[in-house]
């Protein structure tokens, strides 16, 4: 973890002192073309505030934090790509990879999606949830030092949980579950900025949601799913058109229900109510071009 930081702060300080001695114009863009594109990577590390999750009615709410490994700071990472037409609407496309690996051994029985891991069983654990994100926001504000944009984001999720008994315990080699799959999430989303005549800026960045199946992606049962992706950023701006920021990110989300969709694949639980509950805060550094 501590070797990819490093190499992704070194990447962000050499392109900052690459962009000192660059001309002051865009490297990308026409300063007078009607559309603005830019491409953006932020990394750092983060930590998880808090993470349950129970697979089966009769199944046990499992703490990654205190019972699965997560207690520990985590690589950060995202990417995104986006363009500003007409200096009032702003589209972009991010991708978050989000996959944490740990192996615990258990100091009591947990069962897991009809599956029992007994006291003293060493687990491995998958947690992967990385997904992929379509924004657009539309300034109401006509400055351009300062940016008020609100608007809408589709979120797709690819989700895959698996707890699987160690492969040198020889005593609890046939014990494995498997949970995964895809998922859409309409979401809000608001965008903020204000600019300094100095070079620095602050950008205020959140998406969110709070709703129910009943309502969406044409279900007809109850299940309740949310998500925060809200941030913080204070950044400079260098020659180039290039900048520099640190941000304080935090990313979560819950989802509680008893799905009634077939289990069309032997990798879909076969235990059908499922409660996840992620907290996530990061700390990161990033660069952006435009």
């Amino acid at each position: 973890m501590n070797s990819k930081i490093a190499v992704a702060a070194a990447v962000i300080l050499l392109a900052a002192g690459a962009a000192f001695a660059a001309p002051a114009e865009s490297w990308i863009n026409e300063p007078d073309a009607p559309v603005q594109v830019f491409g953006e990577y932020e990394g750092g590390f983060f930590g998880v505030t808090g993470h349950t999750i129970q697979i089966g009615i009769d199944g046990n709410e499992f703490n990654y934090v205190t019972e699965g490994g997560q207690d520990v700071l985590l690589p950060f990472s995202r990417f995104t790509l986006g363009a500003t037409l007409y200096d009032r609407h702003r589209v972009s496309f991010l991708y978050q990879p989000l996959e944490v690996n740990t192996t615990v051994r258990y100091r009591e029985n947990r069962t897991i999606n009809d599956v029992t891991f007994p006291e003293g069983t060493a687990v491995d654990m998958k947690y992967g949830f990385p997904f992929y994100r379509v924004s657009y926001s539309y300034d109401v504000l006509e400055d351009p030092h300062r940016v008020l944009g609100f608007g809408a984001a589709i979120q797709i999720r690819n989700a895959s949980i698996v707890f699987q008994a160690d492969n040198n315990d020889s005593t609890a080699d046939d014990l494995l579950t498997v949970s995964q799959n895809v998922g859409i999430v309409p979401a809000l989303h608001l965008y903020s900025r204000y600019e300094f005549p100095f070079g620095l800026n602050l950008t205020a960045d959140i998406t969110g949601s709070y709703a129910s199946s009943q309502f969406f992606n044409g279900a007809s049962f109850e299940f309740e799913g949310s998500l925060l992706d809200a941030s913080l950023r204070m950044g400079y701006q260098l020659k180039g058109n290039m900048e520099v920021f640190g941000n304080l990110r935090f990313l979560g989300g819950t989802s509680k229900g008893t799905s009634q969709f077939d289990a069309s694949s032997w990798s879909v639980s076969e235990e059908r109510y499922t409660a996840n509950n992620l907290g996530t805060l990061a700390v990161t550094m990033g660069v952006t071009v435009r």
